[in-house]
């Protein structure tokens, strides 16, 4: 069942026990009650602006999502011994609730820019704007939906802000938060331009797509909620440093994984289109790899379809998707890619074991990272998943 900004989380509770039996609903609820704050301030400022954007923000944020950053900062924090008390509990709920706002922007900017109709099965933001004003003139509903979607983006993050700016954190903290939360949104509209540019120039270069990944999700997504938790923490340099390796390793593999889903998964388990990133030519690590392997092996037949297919927007049949998807699986870029995200996963865990953390929490950490990236704990690179999370 699907909940709006009216219906609150069902979680009391906040001290860390109460916390970590459902870290996703203790966010959840935090970000009931900013949202709430929120769009009463908008409904003050203009009714028609707090129904149009505040409220779709709101929807969007509550309704959906595996709250998956501000999960990666909780067990940061709960890896390196913190919270030491309630208030910073609630210091941490409110910084995931602000991640889970840049997640609203990034991701109802993401399908602006690349003009994707579906978000997590459901008509993307500037889709249902576009359709509710389309028999309205003047002016073409598309148009009215891709400028108000990005107002809804735009919201969203100056909340996320708003949030930071409003935490009480002791000043040493707050400067080393507020440092973490600038580099992120920094990284994060670096890596997104870095994904449009690849797309524009035609780029083949796998520096930039291996790069894209790192920014987008490597940093954006892992690392830098890891990061926020050891600060909140007062980790250590030494331990800070293992944990954003670790979570650095495990936030490329994420990526590599949602690559891989773009192109092959259902759309059912997905929530988008499969084959997106063929449309639009992405540069991503699975595309160039193939496209490598296929200049090495002088296969010209695969070169063509990866040339000529690849990037034809929604011009691309069904059967042009299978060629690519064909293509891929030919060249062994689909295996490669699943051996790096299985190496990197494994990187990830040697990171955790340099790492003094607390010993529930690292094992949390461990199965966070194999979810995310789709590991199989089976296979004998990821067995020290296995063991860890049953110490």
């Amino acid at each position: 069942m699907r909940r709006t900004w009216t219906e609150a989380p069902p979680v009391t509770g906040g001290h860390p026990p109460a916390v970590d039996f459902d870290v996703a609903a203790a966010v959840g609820r935090t970000l009931h009650e900013i949202l709430r704050e929120r769009l009463a301030a908008a409904v003050a400022i203009d009714a028609a602006f707090a129904r149009g954007v505040g409220e779709r923000v709101a929807r969007f944020t509550l309704d959906g999502g595996k709250r998956m950053r501000s999960r990666f900062l909780w067990w940061g924090l709960r890896a390196c011994g913190g919270p030491a008390d309630a208030a910073g509990t609630e210091a941490a709920l409110r910084l995931g609730a602000g991640l889970e706002l840049i997640q609203t922007c990034a991701l109802v900017h993401d399908d602006v820019m690349d003009g994707s109709p579906v978000r997590r099965g459901r008509p993307a933001v500037h889709v249902d704007l576009a359709a509710q004003h389309a028999a309205r003139p003047p002016g073409p509903g598309a148009t009215f939906g891709t400028g108000a979607a990005i107002l809804v983006g735009d919201l969203a993050l100056a909340w996320a802000d708003d949030i930071v700016a409003d935490t009480r954190l002791p000043v040493g903290t707050a400067a080393q938060v507020r440092g973490l939360w600038q580099a992120m949104r920094s990284e994060m509209v670096a890596g997104q331009y870095l994904d449009l540019y690849g797309q524009t120039t035609g780029s083949r270069s796998m520096p930039l797509a291996v790069k894209t990944a790192t920014l987008k999700s490597g940093l954006y997504s892992v690392e830098r909620p890891l990061a926020l938790g050891a600060a909140l923490a007062g980790a250590d340099e030494r331990t800070t440093r293992a944990l954003c390796s670790a979570g650095r390793c495990a936030g490329i593999a994420f990526q590599l994984r949602d690559d891989l889903q773009g192109v092959f998964s259902d759309p059912e388990h997905t929530g988008k289109p499969s084959g997106d990133d063929i449309r639009e030519g992405k540069v991503t690590y699975l595309l160039t790899m193939a496209r490598a392997r296929a200049e090495a092996t002088g296969n010209r037949a695969l070169l063509e379809v990866l040339d000529t297919r690849v990037g034809g927007g929604h011009a691309l049949t069904e059967e042009d998707l299978e060629r690519v998807r064909g293509a891929l699986v030919e060249t062994g870029a689909r295996d490669l890619v699943e051996t790096r995200i299985r190496r990197l996963l494994a990187q990830s865990v040697r990171h955790l074991d340099r790492a003094a953390l607390a010993r529930p929490a690292a094992a949390h950490l461990r199965e966070m990272f194999c979810t995310a990236a789709g590991g199989d704990r089976t296979t004998d690179d990821m067995r020290p998943f296995a063991e860890a999370s049953h110490r």
